[in-house]
């Protein structure tokens, strides 16, 4: 049991095929008690299952886009626990107009809400929860190959996920004086709700089976691994990095 006796604190389950569940069914089977996060009731539905399939602690409301809704959860994982020692941060969002064509017509608006919800909402947890996460303990974030390297339709979302990845070095500078460490996941393509959203990506799919040095697409048991891994001591000296988890295919060039 890599986290026997460890608290986690998982905002971002949509459902059991996202990133966020893989990464909380690790954690809880490895001895972490784990909280999840809803951002309305409309998830609330959708979250209640996994939070009673999983064993958790408890459920809290937290619109990461609210200031006065994250110092609310704080407040209630306070009450209920004091202190804490992961945060997975799994949460992104973008209108959908701005997920296909050209990135060129990113409207101010649509720039605005992708760079809020996906790249501040960490900085803002982290602000919000710094004096409860326990010292040695992590914040994990996700991201994707996007932020790197143009990707069709990832268009602003792209350009987010990049100010995530600055972030988490920035964030693992702040928070290092404590030996909390802060780093990202670079998960490749998964069919999940958010990635419902992107035109064109069951061609994704197929690019990566064929071009990845491990010819196939990820499963989520490979992120949820990861996602232990980093939150575990196993990567004690680890921080400030972009990990990823893509059959390789980020290292392939033509």
């Amino acid at each position: 049991m890599l986290l026997q006796g460890k608290k986690a604190l998982i905002f971002g389950v949509a459902n059991d095929k996202s990133i966020a569940y893989a990464i909380a069914k690790e954690l809880k089977n490895n001895g972490a008690s784990i909280a999840l996060s809803y951002a309305g009731d409309a998830l609330k539905k959708r979250v209640e299952p996994i939070h009673e399939e999983l064993g958790g602690d408890f459920l809290f409301q937290c619109d990461v886009s609210n200031d006065e809704a994250i110092t609310q959860s704080a407040q209630i994982v306070q009450e209920k626990w004091g202190n804490f020692d992961i945060l997975v941060h799994s949460v992104a969002f973008a209108n959908r107009d701005d997920l296909k064509g050209r990135y060129v017509s990113t409207s101010r608006d649509g720039f605005h809400l992708a760079m809020d919800i996906s790249a501040y909402s960490l900085v803002a947890l982290c602000q919000a929860y710094e004096g409860m996460l326990n010292d040695h303990g992590s914040v994990i974030a996700m991201t994707y190959y996007g932020a790197e390297k143009v990707i069709t339709n990832y268009n602003v979302m792209g350009v987010a996920k990049a100010a995530l990845e600055a972030s988490v070095r920035y964030l693992a500078m702040d928070l290092g004086e404590r030996d909390i460490r802060v780093n990202a996941i670079s998960a490749g393509p998964l069919k999940t709700l958010a990635a419902s959203g992107i035109s064109g990506f069951k061609s994704i799919l197929t690019t990566i089976e064929e071009r990845a040095p491990l010819r196939r697409n990820i499963i989520q048991e490979d992120v949820g691994k990861t996602g232990l891994f980093l939150a575990s001591d196993l990567s004690g000296a680890i921080t400030g990095e972009v990990i990823h988890v893509d059959a390789g295919y980020n290292i392939m060039g033509i």
